[in-house]
């Protein structure tokens, strides 16, 4: 073997390698829906979270059919069979619809198509989030088949498919502008068209906003292990195209000073801004640094990396407040200033940023960035390539939704998104088998002032005949005493009631506040102006146990003299019952003491 032929085999086997790792790259894309949907699920509200999963579940689902059936033709390259030019006239503009995965599949370019599937559903799940506990579902699975098949794959075949951005300079990587800008301007005007959550805002007679509530997520450590698994998939996300060991380094190396510098940031500015770091903000950022480098993650440098992702971190809390307070768009996961204000800040850093230094830079085919020298050529073109994708976006998103609303419906009633939309719309009491999802104070008023009965507990069927009830008398020696203290303290406070001997009580975890109502906090730059806190309330009736006793028996249990010991109501019993028996009054009470 001569030294030609083992040169030959090792380039073979070099791209074998590399081909390996394109679709090892296209999994770890796969796996970051399920990152999309921790974080959106930990974000929002319990009673929505099936509903959540439901939808990123069918984002890939559907996805993935609106893809093979028409979506891949229109975003990948075609090549005319008689010239050989690749996406000229109509076609640098839209890919031509063909067939090719059913009629030619033995010689067809699986890798290639696998890879740009994962891609596309990442563009539908963005929007998930902003819209995210009061679209209906059957609307959702409708926009986010169009965004599949057709808003999605025309923009990315101008940039990927060899369509006219590519052939005039501009530059996406990985996504920034195709998939996190598009995304992001999707969720935007979902989230306007179909306005806020029940009591995000108050509002005067006027219709003016006149304060913002905060709606805390459920579940922040599942957000967290979202974001966890999205930086981990972002590895592949901006790498899997990568073909030589050093673009692929460099790609590691910025994909991860980026989010990282954007997360410091975030925590220094919220900690600044509202006395404290502000977890699910930090979270966010995260995302937005990772969203910030897409673009540019194969042309710039550790120093380009570090300030892309330092202004990363300030724009996505702004975002934030700038849609809470000023345009007063309800955005439940910072969808829009993740996905939306930071794609468009790192299609811009690919004309500030890109330097000849990075391995990525020669293949990319640009000039140097506005910082290192090299004018602000690439920069018009990116201002071009991403207004004109901007334009298509919301034209084709808003004719979409138009349509939607006036057939269909975007927003489900307000029944059904007081009580949830896991109970209504997938007939699930709760995504958390075996706990009651509860309901705020807020959540309760709004049900009173739309007719809105929530759902308490459930009736028993069955079972032997209910006995008859013996005459009750009044029995003014009966007391029931209601105990609401810390859930630290309930050992104690059971073991000194079993102590004056009552064996019988009813335990409940409660939320709750004393008149000092808790300390004003900040969730997502929100004031939650009242701290609920997690209590332990303890319920007891008795008749043979002198009452005073009792009191007397958990004051001792609970003192400590600081604020937050708790209360003891009592309160007179006229009579009780005993549903097996029938027995009442004393009697009724005899083995539970």
């Amino acid at each position: 073997m001569d030294v030609t032929q083992i040169a030959s085999q090792i380039a073979e086997l070099e791209g074998s390698v590399w081909s390996v790792w394109f679709l090892a790259g296209a999994a770890l894309v796969f796996w970051m829906q399920a990152g999309f949907a921790m974080v959106e699920t930990g974000f929002t509200r319990a009673k929505n979270a099936c509903n959540i999963i439901m939808k990123n579940l069918m984002d890939f689902c559907i996805g993935t059919i609106m893809w093979f059936l028409i979506g891949a033709s229109f975003m990948l390259s075609y090549t005319d069979p008689v010239t050989g030019d690749v996406s000229r006239g109509i076609w640098s503009v839209i890919g031509k619809p063909n067939f090719s995965v059913f009629s030619q599949y033995a010689t067809f370019d699986f890798s290639n198509f696998v890879f740009n599937l994962v891609f596309c559903a990442t563009t539908a799940t963005i929007v998930s989030g902003a819209m995210a506990e009061r679209t209906k579902f059957s609307s959702y699975c409708l926009y986010s088949a169009i965004i599949s098949a057709v808003i999605y794959p025309i923009e990315a075949h101008w940039v990927w498919g060899g369509g006219f951005l590519a052939q005039w300079g501009f530059h996406d990587y990985a996504g920034s502008n195709c998939i996190h800008m598009v995304g992001g301007i999707c969720a935007l005007i979902g989230a306007w068209m179909e306005g806020p959550r029940i009591g995000k805002f108050n509002r005067d007679a006027n219709g003016k906003v006149t304060k913002v509530n905060a709606f805390p997520g459920h579940n922040i450590t599942i957000g967290a292990l979202g974001v966890f698994i999205l930086w981990l998939g972002w590895y592949g996300f901006n790498g899997a195209a990568a073909t030589d060991v050093p673009t692929l380094g460099s790609i590691f190396l910025t994909t991860t000073v980026a989010p990282a510098v954007a997360t410091f940031t975030t925590m220094v500015f919220t900690w600044i801004k509202y006395g404290k770091p502000d977890v699910s903000m930090c979270l966010n950022a995260s995302l937005a640094g990772l969203v910030a480098i897409t673009a540019p993650c194969d042309v710039t440098d550790c120093a380009g990396a570090a300030i892309i992702g330092l202004v990363a971190g300030f724009l996505v809390v702004l975002g934030v407040w700038l849609l809470d307070y000023k345009l007063h768009i309800d955005d439940p996961v910072g969808a829009v200033a993740v996905h939306g204000l930071n794609g468009i800040w790192g299609t811009l850093a690919v004309g500030l940023f890109a330097t000849e230094s990075a391995p990525g830079f020669e293949l990319a085919g640009i000039t140097e960035g506005v910082f290192y020298g090299g004018g602000f050529s690439q920069l018009l073109k990116q201002l071009g390539g991403m207004g004109i994708t901007i334009c298509w976006t919301v034209v084709t998103i808003t004719i979409v939704f138009l349509i939607i609303k006036k057939t269909l419906g975007l927003r489900v009633t307000k029944e059904e998104e007081i009580i949830g939309l896991d109970k209504l719309e997938h007939g699930l009491d709760s995504s958390y088998a075996g706990f009651s999802i509860s309901y705020s104070e807020e959540e309760i008023a709004e049900a009173r002032e739309f007719g809105v009965d929530i759902p308490g507990g459930n009736g028993v069927a069955g079972g032997s005949p209910v006995p008859a009830t013996k005459p009750a008398t009044l029995n003014s020696s009966m007391h029931k005493v209601v105990i609401i203290t810390r859930q630290n303290k309930f050992e104690a406070l059971k073991n000194a009631l079993n102590a004056v001997g009552i064996s019988g009580m009813t335990v409940s975890n409660v939320m709750g506040c004393g008149m000092q109502k808790g300390k004003s906090e900040y969730y997502r730059g929100v004031p939650v102006t009242i701290n609920l806190l997690p209590k332990i309330k303890v319920e007891v009736v008795v008749s043979k146990v002198p009452v005073d006793t009792v009191v007397e028996a958990a004051k001792k249990a609970l003192y400590t003299g600081h604020i937050g010991d708790g209360k003891i109501f009592v309160y007179p019993v006229d009579s009780v019952v005993k549903v097996r028996t029938g027995e009442s009054g004393y009697d009724a009470l005899q083995d539970s003491e």
